[in-house]
């Protein structure tokens, strides 16, 4: 793989109507039900998109993605086309630098407006719910867990999807009364199972998958895995040689970023600060961990 000079922050694709822009994806509406998502190399923390990206992050999201759905795929459809940026309509031609590894072609689907999170482990807001109530968004779980500890079973949380901070979470009965009680059902019965299958591929790498969420649709009625999928950005993933319950755990993620965030004092309001060359360099490190460890991949 070439390396780029600089991160790709901001997508610009001429006259490509876009759809959507994320805090990392730009998405474009190709016509015939087709769109482009494009991860860029943006990098959020404490609900803002920081002033500076992580070098390849969108490239190494997106080729995880692809093995996630490639390892899934007796599991669960996916909305992947293509990610070849040599099969994309002549539309995107142009673009095909920009496009190269940290795109892909997808079917549109008709999206259900909640997020599938899956629990395997006791951290984050699970964590903190535990603490005040003794559940996970009304799930009682055994007295006198640690933080980090596994759980006796994967637990399913689904959030509301939220444009603004982050997702809430839900009930599962407001999941159901939302989207209605069959799809709640498939739904959650189809991210433990993925959940499982992912966590025992992990496993066998030396990585703990303590959570995740997915995001779901329809296309041609029939539920399909969409958006990225089992990335570090979605998904909380452990060292297991360091694992130990009883606080929080290193992980491959940005945990780089929100220290060096926190040490500079940030309030946490716009604008948000850019980032020292170290700080880029180390958190791109701990991408790459993740995806040569789950992968096997020696490269992109």
């Amino acid at each position: 793989m070439n390396e780029p000079s600089q991160a790709l922050i901001q997508t610009s694709l001429g006259d490509l109507p876009l759809a959507a822009r994320g805090k990392v994806r730009d998405i474009y509406d190709l016509g015939n039900s087709r769109l482009l998502f494009v991860a860029t190399d943006r990098i959020s923390a404490f609900d803002h998109v920081l002033a500076t990206g992580i070098t390849d992050k969108g490239r190494i999201l997106t080729q995880l993605s692809l093995f996630w759905f490639d390892l899934l795929k007796d599991v669960v459809k996916n909305h992947l086309v293509t990610a070849d940026a040599a099969q994309f309509p002549a539309s995107c031609t142009p673009y095909l630098e920009q496009l190269k590894g940290r795109s892909m072609l997808v079917k549109r689907a008709e999206m259900f407006p909640v997020e599938c999170v899956v629990r395997g482990y006791l951290s984050g807001s699970g964590w903190k719910d535990y603490q005040k109530t003794g559940s996970v968004c009304g799930i009682t779980l055994p007295a006198g867990l640690l933080e980090s500890d596994k759980l006796p079973e994967p637990i399913f949380t689904p959030a509301a999807k939220n444009n603004v901070g982050h997702d809430e979470n839900i009930s599962y009965q407001k999941m159901v009364d939302t989207i209605g009680e069959r799809p709640a059902e498939d739904l959650r019965d189809l991210s433990i199972k993925i959940y499982e299958k992912a966590r025992n591929h992990a496993a066998g790498k030396g990585v703990i998958l303590a959570d995740t969420k997915f995001e779901f649709g329809l296309i041609d009625g029939e539920i399909t895995l969409a958006d990225e999928v089992l990335t570090p950005d979605s998904s909380r993933y452990w060292p297991a040689e360091t694992y130990s319950p009883g606080g929080a755990q290193p992980s491959f993620d940005k945990q780089y970023v929100r220290d060096y965030l926190e040490s500079i004092h940030w309030n946490k309001q716009a604008p948000a600060p850019a980032l020292p060359p170290e700080v880029v360099e180390k958190t791109k490190a701990k991408y790459l961990e993740a995806f040569h460890l789950i992968t096997g991949r020696a490269d992109l």
